[in-house]
């Protein structure tokens, strides 16, 4: 890992305050936008919404923005929630019979087991237009051109869509029950896990209007990141068990997913994971943008236990 010389955190807490201040957003922000939508939709977008989670999606992007100099504003609060609000999508599709149909989803069960698969499909597709919606009112918010704001949301779509988390998830499910080398898994992962995360940290940095060299560091630290995240959860499929994890474990092994441990090991997966987060930190210092916080989250998801 980097030593780079930044103060440790507590990354528990950092996550737990970052964490309040982003479900907070996240349930001002559901009452707006889904004020006139029919129950429905509404309800079942919010139960997968409100089921919770690591929020470190959000989380990066306002760690992002500050280390790019933009301070804490309700507009960024808004870019960050539009960010889960993809993310939750793609878990509640991801979770359907179609896809890996599990049962279990951040402790709890799927939203197609809650209120059946038409309901889940047509609450999943609600969030997208409402993420945009989302970044696009945070961006008005914190007083960007109307150009700037075309970026942020065009970012958001770029990396949820077809050449990014879309497109990584139809690979991932063509991968299933064949042998994949190691370079072909690192590109599914870098777009099916990788794209996202690695836009959250790019919109902290384009929401604070920073210059393109530190948007690039962002944008090359939240990949690598991503990475690392992937691996790590390829581990914990393996190693922990599902109520700690809050989903089902062992579900890559039974539907015959290609996985880091299975290329590499446990102990060479953690590794690898180690190393992308070591790139991820690198790539700060070129900037000379390596704060705690990122750092922090940097070596979190190359070492979480859930």
């Amino acid at each position: 890992m980097s030593g780079v010389a930044v103060p440790d955190l507590d990354v528990a807490a950092l996550l737990e305050r970052r964490r309040a201040v982003v479900e907070a957003a996240l349930a001002r922000l559901l009452d707006e936008l889904l004020r006139d939508a029919p129950p429905a939709v509404a309800q079942p977008a919010r139960y997968a919404v409100a089921a919770g989670g690591k929020r470190l999606r959000p989380i990066l992007c306002l760690a992002a923005h500050e280390a790019a100099g933009g301070t804490p504003a309700d507009g960024v609060l808004d870019v960050a929630c539009g960010i889960e609000l993809i993310h939750t999508y793609s878990l509640v599709h991801d979770d359907l019979p179609c896809m890996d149909d599990d049962d279990l989803r951040r402790g709890q069960p799927t939203t197609h087991r809650r209120f059946g698969v038409a309901a889940a499909m047509v609450a999943g597709a609600a969030l997208i237009p409402l993420a945009c919606r989302a970044v696009l009112r945070g961006s008005e918010r914190l007083g960007l051109e109307v150009s700037a704001r075309a970026v942020l949301v065009r970012e958001l779509c770029v990396a949820a869509g077809g050449g990014g988390m879309v497109g990584g998830q139809l690979l991932d499910l063509r991968a299933e029950g064949h042998a994949v080398a190691l370079p072909v898994l690192e590109s599914i992962h870098r777009a099916k896990t990788g794209a996202l995360l690695a836009a959250s940290a790019r919109l902290g940095g384009l929401a604070a209007g920073a210059p393109a060299g530190v948007v690039a560091a962002l944008s090359a630290y939240g990949e690598a990141l991503g990475l690392a995240f992937q691996i790590a959860d390829d581990v914990l499929d393996v190693t922990g068990e599902s109520a700690r994890l809050g989903k089902t474990a062992g579900r890559d092994v039974e539907l015959g997913k290609a996985t880091f441990p299975a290329l590499l090991g446990v102990d060479g997966a953690r590794r690898s994971a180690d190393a992308e987060a070591a790139r991820a930190i690198a790539a700060l210092e070129a900037e000379g943008i390596a704060t705690a916080e990122l750092v922090a989250l940097a070596r979190y998801a190359a070492r979480r236990d859930r």
